[in-house]
């Protein structure tokens, strides 16, 4: 099953043409030497999944790169990554009605989702980088890869560290909207269902599967509907362990081990299916 690890990219927790960039001077630059070597080689599935600062910095203007920020579109036009084109959290989703409808902020369907990537400028020749800003808007670039993934695209990647690291390795930001180049012929597959589990499969399992509720404390006791849920609560069995939780200060990912160590405070080992939400 391949679900776990997927849907820990949507917790966790990156167009086209590249314009003038702005310097911002009141970003700080923190070791910037150290985040420029960095490497994220010790993640097992680093080599379908990262791309580092320094490596997109490279790819910047290549006719092959497209880059979408998924960060709040307010965010966006106060800097983001030259050429990026901005989606924001819903980009890729079914927002048709409003937070709590059903099926409201679902993946869009293959079809619609092809049309989408291809007013964007995405085609089976580019390599998407997909970021956010992440602790402003937690999780967003990663669910675009992981929807993405889910429809077959592989050659689609996640920042690491998202803006926050990008600005730390002191790499100018843009306040200049990118236009996208319209792509055609974009190819993608039926859905893999094993990358996500619907509410009738959790439903199914709730007295035996496991899951992780990664919101914030009062989301999780209720305290804090202010988010479009429904209800306050969370669901019947569910551990909390909030998505900020496995993230250094700078937005990088803590180690291996130690979110081997945290996870496994909640009771999941790296052999068990579970669910994240």
């Amino acid at each position: 099953m391949q679900k776990k690890s997927y849907v820990v990219i949507s917790v966790l927790i990156a167009v086209v043409l590249v314009f003038v960039a702005k310097k911002t001077p009141k970003d700080p630059v923190i070791n910037g030497e150290k985040y420029l070597k960095m490497e994220v080689t010790e993640f097992a599935n680093q080599g379908d999944l990262f791309i580092t600062p320094s490596e997109l910095y490279k790819k910047l203007g290549t006719s092959e790169l497209v880059i979408l920020d998924a960060s709040h579109p307010k965010g966006y036009a106060k800097g983001h990554i030259p050429g990026a084109v901005s989606i924001g959290f819903k980009g890729l989703s079914d927002c048709k009605g409003k937070p709590g409808d059903k099926e409201w902020g679902t993946i869009l369907p293959r079809e619609q989702l092809i049309q989408k990537l291809e007013s964007l400028g995405v085609d089976n020749t580019k390599l998407v980088v997909a970021y956010s800003d992440i602790f402003k808007g937690p999780g967003a670039g990663g669910r675009a890869v992981w929807q993405m993934k889910m429809a077959g695209f592989e050659n689609v990647r996640l920042l690491y560290g998202g803006l926050e690291l990008w600005k730390r390795c002191g790499y100018a930001l843009s306040t200049i909207r990118a236009i996208p180049l319209p792509a055609a012929g974009l190819t993608l597959k039926d859905y893999d269902e094993s990358f996500r589990a619907t509410q009738h499969n959790i439903h199914a399992q709730l007295d035996t599967l496991k899951i992780v509720d990664v919101r914030s404390l009062k989301e999780y006791t209720g305290q804090d509907t202010s988010r479009g849920e429904a209800r306050g609560g969370h669901i019947k069995g569910s551990q909390w362990l909030e998505w900020t939780t496995l993230l250094n200060e700078d937005a990088s990912v803590k180690s291996p081990r130690k979110v081997k160590e945290l996870m496994a405070g909640v009771g999941i080992r790296p052999e068990d299916e579970f669910v994240l939400y």
